[in-house]
């Protein structure tokens, strides 16, 4: 009885035994299994803080008490706040410039219970125009909201320059065929019996006939620079060369002013460079020079070696100069320093954004130095030809 009672006692043991490293296992592989999940918990928290923060639109999450729940360093860097701002209220968090707004928007949403929408103008050294999503969580997350930030300050600025430049098309297009219309009245309502009016009348139909005929041209040109169709030949081009046609085509637009056009340029300056497309791009810098230069004055055209694999190519007049607040703006479309002169010239207003687009699509710059009475001087920075001793 005793023996038997030995081995139940020894049996219980070794169960118990058992069942105590069952259990320790048991333990050690659920810590090892919460282990893995909470690594990979980190992970997954981590990617998520990782793929808003790469985001360009900022986002805003707040709780049912307008306290910060989560954003991202695009709304961050949006709006100049701090980087611990979770867990702050909307009012001790974001500027007082857009809190009011910001408040107004969240309000609305969660009344609502549906999708909203607002702006924001930030001013500052660099305004901005915000556009916001605002959707309210509360179905799903008790009461939170959402707020997507979208910067539209490019879109808005791009939507103005295509709105000015229809308005400025449509006056180019209508101020030469109202007068070609005009006139045109005028010789069928009789004045074609008048040979002297008839004379002066057609040589006017047929300036504003080429003016309009410039237009199309240059808007063309536009519109294949734009939409990168407009095919470069690049090939060793001679500078030299380039600036002797152009001062050829020129020549007696200059001699009518009285002015001295002048080439400095190496005759072994080579560009790497469409030769067409050079040779428009100077042309046109060297007409603007030739219509707002001063009357018996000067215009040079100079080339010379500037940094490592680069050229420079110059033109330089006496004129009365542009002032500082336009130099920035010449090289936009329709934009004219003296609208009234422009319209003398007969200039479309498109020649200095043609040079622009020219000169970037062979990556290069395009730059202004001037002053009142003291002239202009335009200058281009292309790239020199890997060979020379070639021209184009």
């Amino acid at each position: 009885m005793d023996a038997l009672l030995l081995i139940l006692i020894l049996a219980v043991i070794g169960w118990a035994l058992l069942l105590r490293r069952r259990l320790v296992f048991a333990e050690a592989e659920l810590q090892r299994c919460c282990a893995e999940q909470g690594e990979q918990s980190e992970r997954q928290l981590i990617q998520q803080h990782a793929l808003l923060d790469s985001m360009v639109e900022g986002v805003l999450v707040l709780d049912v008490k307008n306290r910060i729940e989560l954003s991202n360093a695009s709304l961050r860097q949006l709006l100049g706040l701090g980087e611990d701002i979770n867990g702050q209220s909307l009012e001790e968090a974001v500027p007082v410039a857009v809190r009011a707004e910001l408040k107004k928007l969240v309000k609305a949403v969660r009344e609502a219970g549906e999708l909203r929408e607002g702006e924001l103008q930030l001013n500052g050294g660099d305004p901005k125009l915000v556009h916001i999503n605002a959707h309210c969580l509360q179905r799903a997350v008790g009461g939170h909201t959402l707020l997507v930030f979208h910067n539209v300050t490019r879109l808005k600025e791009l939507e103005n320059t295509r709105r000015d430049f229809v308005a400025n098309v449509s006056h180019e297009l209508r101020t030469p065929l109202s007068l070609i219309k005009g006139f045109t009245e005028t010789l069928m309502d009789g004045a074609v019996d008048d040979p002297k009016k008839n004379r002066e009348f057609l040589q006017t139909i047929d300036k504003h006939a080429d003016r309009l005929g410039y237009l199309i041209d240059d808007l063309l040109t536009l519109a294949q620079l734009d939409s990168d169709k407009l095919a470069m030949n690049r090939q060793p081009t001679s500078l030299h060369a380039v600036a002797k046609r152009v001062e050829n085509d020129l020549q007696a637009k200059a001699d009518k002013r009285s002015i001295d056009l002048k080439t400095d340029i190496p005759v072994d300056l080579y560009l790497d460079a469409d030769g067409d497309r050079l040779q428009q791009a100077v042309f046109n810098l060297v007409d603007n020079a030739i219509k707002y230069g001063r009357t018996g004055g000067t215009v040079t055209i100079e080339g010379r070696l500037s940094t490592k694999g680069m050229a420079e190519v110059a033109v330089e007049d006496d004129g009365e100069g542009i002032p500082s607040e336009s130099v920035e703006k010449v090289f936009e479309r329709f934009f004219r320093v003296d609208k009234a002169r422009s319209r003398e010239t007969g200039g479309t207003g498109l020649g200095l954004a043609i040079v622009k687009h020219i000169v970037h699509s062979h990556g290069g710059k395009v730059r202004l130095e001037s002053r009142i009475g003291q002239g202009a001087r335009f200058i281009l920075s292309l790239p020199l030809a890997a060979e020379s001793g070639e021209a184009a």
